[in-house]
């Protein structure tokens, strides 16, 4: 029996509500991305005009220039500087991360459950609360104002081992453990060659909330760094922006820096997306 117009109106009305609800949320986070991509191709007096979004004024290929320009091309080198504590950082830290959940789900060893308390009680630890006691100690180990006292604190996430324990828990059975442990194959070699390829999509999903928050990091590096050459890109904008009010040079290169700075985020996810739906029984058997 065909549904009346009259019992198809709620229903109608509800799809369209959701709708206009979700278009509102696209709306809110892609104008300031609209104005960001605007901002960063006008010259440094449209900035502060009231026609910000006309389409005039344009000088994207000079704002790059004098953005690499700037101090002697120092946004390169925070950008190289971002590029090794993000990408390098989190994806030797998702290995870590995997692994540990892995071993947290698969294995039984002395008091687990209260050592993985422990890691779930550093997800409720803020990142601030955790800077000057990191500081304190790479101020004894003689890592201050070195890329290391950077690079190291980021490879520790329980957030991650939290996410590679349910990924592990979902994605790989012991049955499948146990096959490959009656085929003759080791404990190592049973992760890396199955284990590991099971885990595929758990670790393309620890890798981008590792690289967000690493390439997004301000506080670390601002109590640990004082070497403008080891600065990543959150810090030496925030740098630049702090000059912006005596010198008004400033304001284009630092948004022009703004809108190159989310590109690698932005490709990431676009890249990445396709491993959270395919592959989730990779290395499986029948």
């Amino acid at each position: 029996m065909s549904s009346t117009p009259a019992a198809m109106r709620p229903r109608l009305l509800g799809r369209g509500a959701v709708n206009a609800l979700v278009a509102l949320f696209v709306l809110y986070t892609l104008l300031p991305v609209l104005w960001l991509l605007l901002a960063a191709a006008k010259e440094r007096d449209a900035l502060f005009s009231s026609n910000l979004l006309s389409l005039g004024d344009f000088s994207p290929v000079r704002n790059l220039s004098e953005l690499f320009a700037m101090d002697g091309g120092l946004y390169g080198r925070w950008y190289v500087n971002s590029l090794l504590y993000a990408v390098v950082g989190a994806f030797i830290g998702s290995l870590l991360s995997v692994a540990c959940g892995y071993a947290f789900d698969k294995y039984r060893f002395a008091h687990k459950e209260k050592l993985f308390a422990l890691v779930l009680a550093g997800v409720m630890v803020p990142p601030t609360v955790l800077a000057l006691p990191l500081y304190l100690m790479a101020s004894q180990t003689g890592l201050v104002n070195t890329f290391w006292s950077v690079f190291i604190p980021v490879l520790f996430n329980p957030f991650g081992v939290y996410l590679g324990r349910i990924f592990s828990r979902g994605y790989v059975p012991d049955e499948v453990l146990e096959a490959s442990r009656m085929d003759g194959a080791g404990e190592l070699q049973t992760y890396l060659r199955v284990s590991l390829r099971m885990l595929g999509p758990g670790f393309v999903t620890v890798f981008l909330f590792q690289l967000t928050a690493i390439w997004n990091n301000f506080f670390l590096p601002m109590v640990m760094l004082s070497d403008q050459e080891l600065y990543p890109v959150s810090l030496g904008l925030y740098a630049w922006n702090s000059n912006a009010s005596v010198s008004p040079e400033y304001y284009p290169v630092v948004v022009t820096g703004s809108l190159l700075a989310i590109l690698p985020l932005i490709a990431a996810f676009v890249l990445l997306q396709r491993y959270w739906r395919s592959g989730l029984t990779a290395g499986s058997v029948k």
